[in-house]
């Protein structure tokens, strides 16, 4: 069953910025997600790196993700 309601890890909710950047960067047909926190943490990275490309995805009005 899909959960688009909270992290799969840490239990937190979930916005539409961390649904649509966990399907751009791990999975397009996820159905589950990790908040943006735990998504910095599985690639090793600053929470700021992972904001910091939701602004440039948004910005770009290239994908579809985030629109």
């Amino acid at each position: 069953m899909a959960n688009y309601k909270t992290c799969r890890t840490c239990g937190a909710p979930l916005h539409d910025d961390d649904i649509a950047i966990y399907r751009k960067l791990v999975y397009r047909g996820a159905e589950d997600f990790l908040c943006i926190q735990c998504l910095a943490d599985y690639f090793k990275c600053p929470k700021e790196e992972i904001e910091k490309r939701i602004r440039y995805y948004r910005e770009s009005g290239v994908c579809t993700l985030f629109r």
